[in-house]
């Protein structure tokens, strides 16, 4: 992987001041605007969020990603017509099902739409699902799914047909279509869901197509969900409103874990929606992606980034060289947000220093539009409400879980 710098910091800092907003080397911002220093900022790269993954009593060594190199040559091909498979799903399964050993699969998809469900399980080989169009929007992968839909609204949307027992994800089917929750919840409402590790996804998109068939309050629609580590992400597209891109750690019971570091690369790509679209526990550097905060559903709030990282574990997302962009619908007075933290199982007991969730995130080198708040550009914690605090004293601990860890660094705010 190419290394992830902060290039010329120092430099950068003793330019002219032609960026809005920028501000001395030694400023730490304001309560409502944090702003890391030069030395602060050295910590947070790339090396440092993959420099650990796995088991929290085990942990694996440094994860450095290479590019993603489709295989056009696989057997496992998949088109609207013509091919061996018309289905994605199905072609995963017959790849699965045929593989020995731990060699990467490749699942060729040619360009079209294609409609349902995608589930991944947990003991699958490494995979890279890649399309073969000229760019993303040319391989469609999508599906309507509400975290409001009932245990029985899920089984008539989602066919037992398609994952039947025996098939390699008939686990993950059976959890969602067996609940005994008034809801199937976030966890269930992913139109592709793998659990895998080493996934990767080249060149196409994925849409939870509920987009705005729903009113402007709850309904979570993940267009992607991973549960797994060495996950990457390049030239992808994400549609959705809320709870797009759901970056996970949780076990094929479908239960969050807390002794378990997952880690995401995410490059070249363009996340859309307006509730809490990027969410979850893993580390995750972001790397030139797009993303783009939408007004249509008429939500009364929009907050892109939503970590849920654990308190002991000072790095969560990393977003470098992206862009945040907005629709028409927050050039007035509404204003969208960059994020929050998301005190995640707290609901009942408050946030709790230490032992709830404390999100992270570092957005540096980035352009973020007039759409969102430039004063106070994050909100109060998802689940608790808990008051945006930010730690602004020139002799802060970055890490002190009695305030929010959510920064920035050189951004460029537009006017």
């Amino acid at each position: 992987m190419t290394r992830l710098r902060y290039p010329g910091m120092s430099t950068l800092l003793c330019m002219p001041l032609v960026l809005q907003g920028c501000v001395a080397a030694s400023s730490t911002g304001t309560a409502s605007k944090p702003l890391l220093t030069a030395q602060e900022a050295v910590a947070y790269t790339a090396e440092n969020y993959f420099a650990h993954g796995g088991q929290v009593h085990d942990l694996q060594g440094a994860w450095q990603p290479q590019p993603i190199v489709p295989d056009n040559n696989t057997p496992w091909r998949v088109a609207t017509s013509g091919a061996p498979y018309n289905d994605i799903q199905q072609a995963i399964d017959a790849a699965i099902a045929q593989h020995q050993g731990s060699e990467r699969l490749y699942i060729r998809i040619d360009p079209g739409v294609y409609t349902g469900t995608v589930y991944i399980p947990d003991n699958a080989p490494p995979i890279t699902l890649f399309g073969t169009g000229k760019q993303p929007q040319d391989v469609r992968i999508e599906f309507a799914l509400d975290s409001q839909f009932s245990p029985a609204t899920y089984r008539k949307t989602v066919s037992a047909d398609r994952y039947p027992p025996g098939s390699p994800a008939y686990y993950q089917y059976a959890l969602c279509a067996g609940k005994t929750s008034a809801l199937i919840g976030t966890n269930c409402a992913a139109v592709l869901w793998a659990q895998c590790q080493d996934l990767q996804l080249y060149n196409l998109t994925i849409a939870n197509s509920l987009l705005d068939t729903v009113d402007g309050g709850t309904h979570q629609g993940v267009a992607l969900r991973t549960d797994g580590d060495r996950i990457q992400l390049q030239h992808v597209r994400l549609l959705g409103r809320q709870d797009t891109l759901y970056l996970n750690v949780s076990d094929r019971h479908n239960e969050a874990l807390t002794d378990r570091i997952n880690r995401v690369l995410m490059q070249d790509s363009y996340v859309e929606g307006d509730v809490d679209y990027v969410f979850g526990r893993a580390n995750v550097v972001f790397d030139r992606v797009h993303f783009h905060t939408v007004s249509s559903r008429r939500s009364p709030e929009a907050y892109v980034l939503a970590p849920n990282t654990l308190p002991d574990n000072p790095y969560g997302f990393l977003v470098t060289n992206s862009r945040f962009t907005t629709d028409d619908g927050y050039k007035g007075a509404f204003k969208a947000k960059l994020g929050r933290a998301w005190d995640q199982g707290a609901g009942k007991t408050g946030y709790l220093p230490g032992k709830t969730a404390s999100g992270q995130v570092l957005i540096v080198d980035s352009t973020i539009d007039s759409g969102y708040d430039a004063l106070s550009p994050w909100g109060a914690a998802a689940t608790t409400a808990r008051p945006y605090k930010a730690n602004s004293s020139a002799s802060r601990e970055l890490n002190d879980v009695n305030f929010n860890r959510l920064w920035e660094w050189n951004t460029r705010w537009e006017k």
